[in-house]
């Protein structure tokens, strides 16, 4: 009999597998697949080492996946500063401003619309300072009205790579704290001053628009030295021997007894354990048990999706184009996010060549949007065509719940005492490898309270 079997051996799996086996537990991971990471890969094609889609690691100083490296990882990977976050322009590239005043004169929008946007931003962190639920409101209905088309598509961009949904969908506490704008700011670093002077302070001083997609300042981001197989190697080389990994190993049922979790089955066998931990979509467990209240169901199908497509380019050469560290925002047409992830480590594609992910919001057929990507990549790119000598497609669920105004976030406590759930359907802070640690420290808060653990790591 395991102590806790953990379903899914993607990141947020084997990090909560890491946490147990270090607290002493014997964990048993079930992965269906025949590798272990999920999103937190990289695998080598034709010589260029691509990840699963680009990635910022954010909240990196003192966030959750900083505390659980600190706390249980023998092997700490390398970061790289994650660099500038831009905006492409048929001029070029332009860094996203780092405050209102640079907002104002960000004149890739129309001056006007950039005054009432900003105006439209101070009210909303004012609302948000004085305690006002802005979970169900959208970012579209605080938008002023008639701005022009540029500037919409310009939020819209923003939301979508926020939430994988449109600025109708995203509500305004996404963009506030799922990129910690608020937390960032001067209203949250110190206790002393009155909420006058702080408030007087946030509408005069606010401290970053780029944090409407970064968390830059205290919560440092960074790019894994290596690729994102960086992280997952220092995983599995920090993992005890009371972990157990098995790969090609279906979950078909989370067995009960009268209410309790008390194992998993699979083609082939069954196993006994005191806790399940579900690290797969929370979407499928409906299919895996039948002991789940009704309300919970009904729940559990409100979560929302989204799926994205990333383009891979190996190039023949560093191209002048994407001579920076850190990533860029297209947002017109079919808007995409692109970064030359090569640039941070000479290891990632044979010398003297260059690796570029482009990364779109799929709405439509992939095949439609294939053909909409690869429009916008030549009309930006018009000579592109001549250095890809590479090209990787990947269709992707970047996270398992897109937090949306009417969908669905489970907590990491389930309907049955038992089992829990990890990663980025069970958190809504942050993104990413981030999101997945934020559930993952959740689950350890929880499971000390419940009994399972005993104090003392984090």
């Amino acid at each position: 009999m395991y102590d806790a079997i953990i379903v899914g051996a993607g990141i947020s799996g084997l990090l909560s597998a890491l946490a147990l086996g270090k607290h002493g537990k014997n964990v048993l991971v079930l992965e269906r697949s025949g590798y272990v990471g999920g999103n937190c890969n990289s695998y080598c094609v034709d010589g260029f080492w691509v990840d699963t889609g680009p990635h910022a690691i954010t909240h990196l100083h003192k966030g959750p996946l900083r505390m659980l490296m600190d706390e249980y990882f023998d092997y700490i990977p390398a970061f790289v500063d994650y660099g500038t976050y831009y905006v492409r322009t048929p001029e070029g590239i332009r860094p996203i401003p780092s405050n209102l005043r640079e907002f104002v004169t960000f004149d890739v929008l129309p001056r006007k619309d950039r005054l009432m946007l900003s105006q439209a931003l101070t009210k909303a962190l004012t609302l948000s300072t004085f305690g006002i639920d802005t979970s169900k409101t959208s970012v579209y209905s605080c938008l002023p009205r008639h701005l022009s088309k540029k500037t919409y598509d310009f939020v819209d961009t923003i939301a979508y790579f926020l939430s994988g949904k449109s600025m109708k969908e995203t509500s305004v506490y996404r963009v506030l704290y799922g990129s910690s704008f608020v937390r960032d700011s001067a209203m949250y670093e110190t206790e002393d001053q009155p909420i006058a002077d702080l408030l007087a302070e946030q509408i005069t001083n606010i401290t970053g628009i780029r944090r409407l997609i970064t968390n830059k300042a205290t919560y440092a981001q960074a790019y894994p030295r290596g690729g994102l197989k960086a992280i997952l190697n220092s995983v599995l080389h920090s993992l005890p021997d009371n972990v157990e990994i098995r790969t090609d190993t279906r979950v078909d049922r989370i067995l009960t007894d009268d209410g309790r979790v008390c194992g998993v089955s699979t083609d082939d066998e069954s196993y006994d354990t005191e806790i399940v931990i579900h690290s797969g979509f929370a979407k499928d467990l409906p299919v895996l048990l039948d002991d789940l209240p009704a309300e919970y169901l009904h729940d559990l199908g409100r979560i929302d999706q989204a799926r994205s497509m990333c383009i891979w380019l190996g190039l023949s050469q560093q191209l002048k184009e994407f001579d920076y560290t850190g990533s860029e925002v297209w947002f017109q047409e079919k808007a995409y996010w692109a970064m030359p992830i090569s640039n941070y480590s000479s290891t990632i594609a044979p010398k003297g060549k260059q690796l570029v992910g482009f990364m779109f919001v799929v709405k439509d057929s992939v095949k439609r949007e294939k053909e909409r990507a690869w429009e916008t990549i030549h009309q930006v790119f018009p000579d592109i065509e001549k250095y890809i000598e590479m090209t990787h497609y990947q269709v992707t669920t970047p996270e398992k719940a897109a937090v949306s105004i009417n969908g669905y976030i489970p907590d990491v406590r389930t309907p049955l005492k038992n089992l829990y759930l990890v990663g980025t359907d069970a958190a809504a802070e942050s993104m990413g490898i981030t999101r997945a640690a934020y559930s993952v420290i959740d689950l350890i808060k929880c499971m000390k309270e419940d009994g399972y653990l005993r104090s003392g790591r984090l």
